[in-house]
């Protein structure tokens, strides 16, 4: 009786979930399996685009894993691990999201009869660990290092690697156009780890093949003054001037008071105002500069003066872009004009205003840090222009990555199949529960290839028997087994 009088010990809020056990792995499961179908779609060349519409109106087009991962609104807190799993895989490789979420779905669907069979969870996940370990030095055994190789070589891998990256976006009609061009701007910024040193600017209108490097800096004509029109437009060999100053006549503060007690005063204060702006001015220009940039406002006044003295101003540039320009013309960004000396001044050898589409772009090149590049581009509907950035971020981050590690392996499920069967043989020589763990774990790597025959309207089934026949040749050369993979899919879905 005493026992039954005990008051109840609430240590949840009324209403929490507390359900545990087989029952919330099995749901756990089931919910990150969900969230793998709604971008499985997407994989590979003829994978399809999602139409994404969220709750503030916005529509977005995309079948970037990563892009599509952050517009989910998804609730379930398993589910969202997978969100995490591709935000990660964005910010440190940048390509490859659907990738992961695929694997990551695919495993845990392989893992599921078991779970539901009463197999523990730790058993799985050390046999999973193990399997995971031993797919990670074969990957390294049959990569290729491309160390060693002349630029040219060089360039040509990487820009496979970057036609790889984008065979399966909006722009893959186009990706050797784009390749190169990409390719060529990662090298331009040589093993800067700043990837806002590579500026991609967008101006609608015009197709795909209206874009274009820029081995330098550009960025669109700024607001400017009456006078403006009067400036020159082309310098060669220009001294570049960089500025965090405002260059305009400023109204005094609201609660400013200036008590005189003669009139004439008034105007010495006006004629005071007057000197400061233009001994500002008169020291920028003798500084010898051609070209001023201010990341704050250059007023009409200082417009006109400059353009009467032949040199070409801009002000509220964007600290992106001005940062950019200090880094490829060796400037640096001054916050008073004192002592303006030649070593704080940039330097290139051309500059030039030219019109793209409806937009008039500043164009810095050949500078001589060469530690920046531009890609100015065109397309349709602005839509299509921002996948058409995604993509080409994705491309950058691949090229980038390739350059650092210096190794690749082949795509289009290749590596995939072949560290399945590789798995497999493994899984023989091992006794009790853990080979047949190993073995789910080498049939879930083979979602990959199997998917990108599902979205290209392929038999799987029929395409992965032959797979698994051409990876069990006797050959001693195993990247002849996996390179026929890449050619053999490449060669249906494209």
């Amino acid at each position: 009786m005493a026992t039954m009088m005990q008051p109840q010990i609430i240590l949840l809020k009324e209403g929490t979930d507390t359900s545990q056990g087989k029952p919330q792995l099995i749901s756990n499961i089931n919910a990150c399996m969900a969230v793998a179908d709604v971008v499985r779609t997407t994989l590979g060349p003829r994978g399809m685009d999602k139409l994404i519409h969220d709750e503030k109106g916005n529509t977005t087009i995309s079948n970037d894993g990563a892009t599509i991962m952050k517009l989910l609104d998804i609730v379930h807190p398993a589910a969202k691990i997978l969100v995490d799993i591709a935000k990660s895989q964005d910010s440190e490789v940048g390509d490859g999201t659907t990738t992961v979420v695929l694997l990551a779905g695919e495993f845990l669907k392989e893992a599921k009869p078991f779970i539901e069979d009463g197999v523990h969870s730790q058993n799985l996940i050390r046999s999973y660990r193990t399997a995971s370990h031993l797919a990670i030095e074969k990957v390294k055994e049959l990569a290729i290092s491309i160390e060693g190789k002349s630029l040219e070589e060089k360039k040509n891998l990487l820009a496979k690697c970057a036609a790889t990256t984008l065979s399966s976006k909006l722009i893959g009609g186009e990706k050797e156009f784009f390749a190169s061009m990409v390719v060529d701007a990662v090298i331009a910024i040589g093993y800067e780890d700043r990837l806002n040193m590579i500026g991609i600017k967008k101006v609608p209108g015009g197709n795909m093949r209206d874009s274009f490097l820029v081995n330098g800096v550009a960025f669109k004509k700024t607001f400017s003054y009456a006078g403006f029109e009067q400036q020159p437009k082309k310098f060669e060999n220009p001294k570049i001037l960089l500025l965090n100053i405002e260059l305009e006549l400023k109204s005094e503060k609201e609660n400013a008071e200036i008590r005189l007690s003669d009139p004439l005063q008034y105007q010495s204060i006006v004629d005071a105002e007057w000197n400061i702006i233009y001994d500002k001015l008169d020291k920028c220009v003798k500084s010898g500069a051609k070209v001023v940039l201010s990341r704050l406002a250059i007023g009409d006044l200082a417009t006109q003066y400059f353009a009467d003295r032949d040199i070409f101003c801009a002000g509220r540039v964007t600290e992106e872009d001005l940062q950019r320009v200090a880094a490829a013309t060796g400037g640096t960004v001054q916050t008073t004009v004192n002592n303006v000396i030649d070593e704080v001044l940039g330097f290139c050898e051309l500059f030039e205003e030219n019109q793209v589409g409806n937009e008039r772009f500043n164009i810095f090149s050949g500078c001589p840090s060469g530690l920046t590049a531009t890609i100015v581009l065109r397309g349709g509907a602005d839509q299509f222009i921002e996948e058409a950035e995604r993509s080409l971020h994705d491309a950058i981050m691949i090229v980038r990555r390739a350059l650092k590690n210096s190794t690749i392996v082949a795509g289009g499920g290749a590596i995939d199949m072949e560290v399945s069967r590789y798995l497999r043989q493994h899984a023989r020589t091992i006794a009790g529960k853990s080979q047949l763990f190993i073995n789910s774990y080498a049939k879930a790597l083979e979602v990959i290839p199997r998917q990108l025959c599902d979205n290209a309207g392929f038999d799987a089934t029929d395409v992965l028997n032959k797979l698994r026949q051409k990876h069990a040749l006797p050959s001693g050369k195993p990247l002849y087994n996996y390179y026929y993979t890449l050619l053999h899919i490449c060669r249906m879905v494209c």
